[in-house]
């Protein structure tokens, strides 16, 4: 090999480093960050045994949110796009669809301070104080939202705020064909 192809050849490689790691950054930032990949989807909800945020004394486990197509909704007093959310789940509950809450790593009188003052959109409330469930999920942060058809198999996963547009657009589509699906 010539003095000058070896020379062209290593002018030129950081060059081609250079354009592949742009490609890869394109790459990247053309995802949506709300479509993260879910290794639960058609699985169980994990098996748990938690606290009751308004009942502190009660124990729930994953039984409690089975018989029904529901939403579990990962939240907490820490994070202000639940804020955000929280009107829209508010009327949702209100419209009767049934939604579960995981209070994660929050202070339980902060939660239930805040349900008092806000209103709770929540059937149950999950206490999930030290993150396992959470980890066991694969929550990322809050707000989350997992879609269980009836036997508490995850059917969806939403990260982020969920608005009138994304419920009408992604969950209503998905709880139809749950419900027209055999149980």
């Amino acid at each position: 090999m010539s003095r000058k192809l070896k020379l062209n050849l290593l002018l030129s490689a950081p060059l081609v480093v250079f354009v592949g790691l742009l490609l890869l950054l394109g790459q990247g930032l053309g995802n949506d960050p709300r479509l993260l990949p879910s290794a639960l989807i058609d699985r169980p909800m994990p098996e748990f045994a938690l606290p009751s945020l308004m009942e502190p004394a009660r124990t729930l486990t994953q039984a409690d949110l089975a018989g029904e197509v529901a939403l579990v909704n990962v939240w907490g007093t820490w994070c202000p796009s639940c804020y955000d959310e929280h009107p829209v789940l508010m009327k949702l509950a209100e419209g009767g669809v049934p939604i579960y809450g995981l209070n994660y790593k929050d202070e339980r009188p902060k939660a239930i301070n805040w349900l008092t003052e806000l209103g709770n959109p929540y059937r149950l409330n999950v206490v999930d104080a030290e993150g396992v469930l959470g980890l066991d999920l694969g929550v990322y942060g809050a707000p989350e939202t997992y879609l269980l058809d009836r036997r508490g198999v995850i059917r969806y996963r939403h990260v982020g705020v969920i608005t009138e547009a994304i419920w009408e657009d992604v969950f209503v589509p998905r709880i139809a064909m749950i419900e027209e699906s055999p149980p």
